[in-house]
């Protein structure tokens, strides 16, 4: 009788185990289809929005207070690429100030890279207006022009 005892122990915990296996690699999958998310594709409606919001320093002022809460901490408080938390999170970011690091990319990709997110970046969505948001365009812009955020 202990033998059964055993043995008919021995099958629970091992099916335990398995479960817990399957559920952990079930947990798992929504990370690798995340990641392969991250390589989403724009949609051409998106890419060819042009900016409605004309730069105001008020504007730009209420940009580069979002920015400094959500945005400095890894791509720079003058969008040198080098904020606080990049060697820590092993990030490569962009130097904005260098004019190539945003060429070819146009007001519409990244308005849509501000609002979903890209990577590791999570996006600002409707945590702030579609105004502030696009004022946050022009931001990022304005860092490769001479003279900008001194």
């Amino acid at each position: 009788m202990r033998k059964v005892w055993f043995v008919l122990g021995a099958l629970v915990v091992a099916s335990l185990g398995m479960a817990r296996v399957k559920q952990s690699a079930a947990q798992e999958k929504p990370k690798d289809s995340q990641a392969a998310a991250g390589e989403y594709k724009i949609s051409p409606e998106d890419v060819d929005k042009k900016n409605p919001v004309k730069a105001t320093p008020e504007g730009l002022a209420a940009a580069r207070k979002i920015y400094g809460y959500d945005c400095a901490m890894c791509h720079g408080p003058k969008g040198d690429g080098k904020g606080d938390i990049v060697d820590s999170m092993k990030l490569t970011m962009h130097d904005w100030r260098e004019p190539a690091s945003l060429e070819g990319k146009t007001d519409g990709e990244l308005f849509y890279i501000i609002t979903k997110g890209k990577g590791k970046m999570m996006g600002e969505g409707d945590r702030v207006s579609e105004t502030v948001r696009w004022n946050m365009v022009s931001l990022v812009r304005s860092y490769s022009k001479k003279d900008a955020g001194e």
